[in-house]
């Protein structure tokens, strides 16, 4: 989150944010304020902040939002600050406003961390210098690792997070879950539904082999690096987690799932996958990093095929979000044909995966 853009008409109203900011976030300071939109992000808005200060960051759902981004982005700001005194890397969230008068949504603000991001260019995943090859390329697939450990490892009632989702039976949900998501769009965007390859072996793989092994914990939702912060100087390591809107309780294992689904295996060394890729060269197998995880957690690992299937199987649900968004007119063709590629892709990996767990 570090190049600007133009601040695009419509998602401020800088008296009525002053105003707000006045009365909730002294710490930002009491100069005139100055809103510069950030790059970074696809379902949210991220605006810096400054009155003569340090500068601290807005979110706010995009004008024309995906489902749930309005709850998304109050989630956010909830979990965020359940998580201060946690070792779990992560801005601090200075206040949140769900009144859409205020700026025409609900948002929040938090710090403003220091790092950089991974960026999305073409179809792969690129990392900064020196983490852009090997060795080092190689410890920032650990250093998300320790993120993940260290919010598994948080107690969510300790922290106040005992109502922030649904622990119960969360596994055996998932798949209509994101079923009826998926299913929602031609509805909520005029789209038509489409048959997808790999869609319904998934599903009803899903369905037939959910595991007995549960743990509830935090789940950030849409982990990679590209939702990371990390120091600039070596060894790799961790500043911040960020974008949280996907964020709920269930089981963490989805997390490193989520991460590790396209790197690659020990048992099939093809990367399993061919779109937004890491450079899986430089990345340990997603079986290291499932062990390291386990060291770091105490979790069994033996159904980790499982949360892989479903994690590939959940980010196509999502994703075709912005397929029907595109073919409905709302976002550009090469949006759409950019995402149809993704969400193929993870269907596709959904199914190998699951005919290779049997």
């Amino acid at each position: 989150m570090t190049e600007t853009a133009p601040l695009a008409p419509g998602l401020v109203d800088l008296p009525r944010l002053t105003a707000w900011l006045d009365a909730h976030i002294t710490a930002l300071g009491d100069g005139p304020l100055t809103v510069t939109q950030l790059h970074g992000g696809t379902s949210n808005v991220i605006l810096t902040l400054n009155r003569g200060g340090k500068d601290m960051v807005l979110r706010r759902p995009p004008p024309v939002a995906p489902p749930g981004a309005e709850k998304g982005v109050l989630r956010e700001a909830r979990v965020l600050t359940a998580l201060g005194g946690t070792a779990v890397p992560h801005p601090t969230c200075h206040g949140s406003c769900a009144d859409p008068e205020v700026i025409g949504a609900p948002f929040y603000v938090m710090e403003r961390v220091a790092g950089w991001a991974a960026e999305l260019r073409g179809e792969r995943i690129y990392h900064r210098a020196p983490f852009d090859r090997a060795p080092c390329e190689y410890g920032i697939a650990y250093a998300m690792v320790d993120g993940l450990i260290a919010l598994a490892n948080v107690d969510y009632k300790a922290v106040g997070l005992e109502d922030f989702g649904k622990p119960d039976n969360f596994l055996e949900r998932q798949v209509d879950r994101w079923e009826g998501q998926i299913r929602s769009y031609p509805e909520r965007y005029g789209s038509e539904w489409r048959e997808l390859p790999g869609f319904a072996y998934a599903r009803d793989w899903l369905r037939a082999n959910i595991p007995d092994d549960f743990r509830a914990g935090i789940i950030h939702g849409d982990v990679g690096t590209p939702n990371a912060l990390f120091a600039f100087d070596r060894p790799a390591r961790l500043t911040a987690l960020i974008d949280w809107e996907l964020s709920t309780i269930g089981d963490p294992l989805i997390d490193l799932a989520w991460f590790t689904g396209r790197l690659r295996d020990e048992d099939h060394p093809e990367v399993i996958g061919e779109a937004v890729l890491y450079a899986a060269e430089n990345f340990p197998t997603r079986q290291e990093l499932a062990r390291y995880y386990a060291a770091g957690t105490g979790r069994d690992l033996a159904c980790f095929d499982y949360y892989c299937v479903l994690a590939a199987y959940k980010s196509g649900c999502i994703l075709e979000y912005k397929v029907a968004q595109s073919s409905a007119g709302i976002l550009p063709p090469e949006t759409g044909r950019f995402f149809d590629k993704l969400v193929r892709a993870a269907f596709a990996r959904a199914e190998v995966l699951a005919r290779k767990a049997g």
